[in-house]
């Protein structure tokens, strides 16, 4: 067992609240909070010391969309449940939401299964799962029922990549309809795949192949179009919607209008659209395939309404959209035609820290930092209070953050399974520094002292954000 271990003297930050207390944790959980320096917390009694003085105390980090492992292309994402709960440990995240993947042609189960055994006894942190729904017809509406009970109770589905993920109007219907009836949660990739794959093939001809025109084809407005489409869907079916990787402005307009009528949407934005822009697509030499995802990133003017939407609650999570490609044999495979560049970008392990860079920098507050990285996504997914916060009854998963301590990030020191950073040589502000998981020490002060098959699946209940 983890025994007692105490944090004693840094700040409690929540998305509630900010306290200087101490934290016992007894049995892989929270046992208790006393506000330091009180009788109360010298009543806490003995047990391991970690002082905390100076940091903050913040609950694990709860990435609700990560793609380990998986198959794009042609080729896979790079890091494995291994390598990739690894490195989001070192990030301060300490749950991963990660998505099995229905095949055409193949049962929901086949594919939860498969995942299953990607991960099981692979991870440094604990783990859950979506199901990517790709072939809907009356078999799989009924697995989606099954699913739900067992603990899996969100279902992505694509309005893009056809042939591959993508489902039509009537599918997305269908599966909605289930969903407002079993309580499970549909996820959208909006984007308007049919109208898109015309623009690629219209640039192609035209003899528009580097990667910059990745971004030009994957239209704002065609976000927008198919936001605006699966909000309407949703509406008609009576289910919630949660839209993954909103990334312009445009699409963002659709939500909010949605919110303001008082419907059950929701948005997640990913920090490489807050962070990033249309100008490392177009980074010379090819090297603007680093920054090939979608959706995709956007011209810079679309940073300010995202913040502000994510200050506004008409975004309520940062997720990464984890799925990393090398530069090297991966992302090249689309020199001389960027539709075959695999898409996707590295980031579980950089999210909690530029969110606070974000927070030093007068984006979102220290309680809103911890709202849309931690207690939200436990929300939105099911997780909570289990996940998300430090309280009495909680998985004792903490991290102690340094704010004041300075890095720069890079491919050189990052723990990803990947030859790049999206972010690479930027200068921030604040690190973590010890993460506990289930009240095990899985970073020590900087040393890595956790290990594969720590983490465990965790079932979910249905989407606590809706009440």
């Amino acid at each position: 067992m983890t025994g007692r271990k105490i944090i004693r003297g840094g700040l409690v930050v929540t998305a509630s609240d900010e306290i200087h207390a101490d934290v016992l944790i007894e049995d892989g959980r929270i046992a208790a909070l006393a506000a330091s320096g009180t009788p109360a917390a010298a009543a806490l009694g003995a047990g391991q010391t970690i002082d905390a003085t100076g940091k903050y105390v913040i609950p694990g980090g709860v990435d609700g969309h990560t793609h380990m492992e998986m198959p794009f292309g042609g080729t896979y994402a790079c890091d494995t449940f291994e390598t990739g709960t690894r490195a989001a440990a070192w990030g301060g995240t300490t749950t991963i939401v990660d998505f099995a993947i229905q095949s055409v042609g193949h049962s929901l189960r086949e594919g939860l299964d498969a995942w299953h055994q990607k991960a099981e006894g692979n991870c440094a942190i604990d783990y859950a799962f979506h199901m990517i729904v790709s072939d809907v017809h009356e078999e799989t509406l009924k697995e989606m029922d099954l699913l739900v009970e067992e603990g899996v109770t969100s279902f992505k589905q694509f309005m893009a990549y056809p042939g591959v993920f993508y489902s039509d109007d009537g599918q997305i219907l269908r599966a909605m309809q289930r969903a407002a009836g079993n309580g499970g949660l549909i996820m959208m990739h909006a984007e308007n795949g049919i109208a898109i794959d015309v623009l690629v093939e219209q640039a192609l001809a035209r003899g528009e192949t580097d990667p910059r025109y990745h971004g030009e084809v994957r239209r704002a407005l065609l976000e927008a179009e198919a936001t605006h489409r699966a909000i309407r869907l949703a509406q008609v079916a009576g289910a919630p919607l949660y839209v993954v990787h909103v990334s312009a402005a445009e699409a963002l307009t659709e939500l909010a209008r949605a919110r303001d009528d008082g419907l059950p949407v929701f948005g997640e934005t990913c920090p490489q659209y807050l962070f990033l822009s249309t100008d490392n697509l177009a980074e010379p030499d090819f090297e603007g395939a680093k920054y090939v995802c979608s959706t995709p990133l956007r011209p810079r003017e679309h940073q300010a309404a995202l913040w502000r939407g994510l200050r506004t609650n008409d975004l309520q999570v940062v997720s990464t959209d984890h799925c990393p490609f090398c530069f090297s044999g991966q992302k090249e495979l689309g020199r001389g035609d960027f539709s075959k560049i695999p898409n996707g970008m590295p980031g579980v392990e950089n999210r909690m820290d530029l969110l606070h860079q974000a927070v030093v920098d007068g984006h979102i507050s220290r309680r809103r930092w911890i709202e849309i990285a931690c207690a939200t996504p436990a929300r939105m997914f099911g997780l909570y209070p289990k996940k998300g916060t430090i309280a009495p009854g909680a998985d004792a998963d903490v991290v102690i953050y340094d704010p004041h301590a300075e890095q720069v990030i890079s491919a050189e020191t990052h723990h990803m399974n990947v030859d790049y950073s999206a972010y690479e040589g930027r200068r921030i502000t604040g690190r973590v520094e010890t993460v506990l998981s289930r009240g095990e020490t899985v970073i020590d002060r900087r040393e890595y002292t956790g290990h594969a098959g720590h983490g465990v699946y965790t079932p979910r209940s249905t989407c606590q954000y809706l009440n």
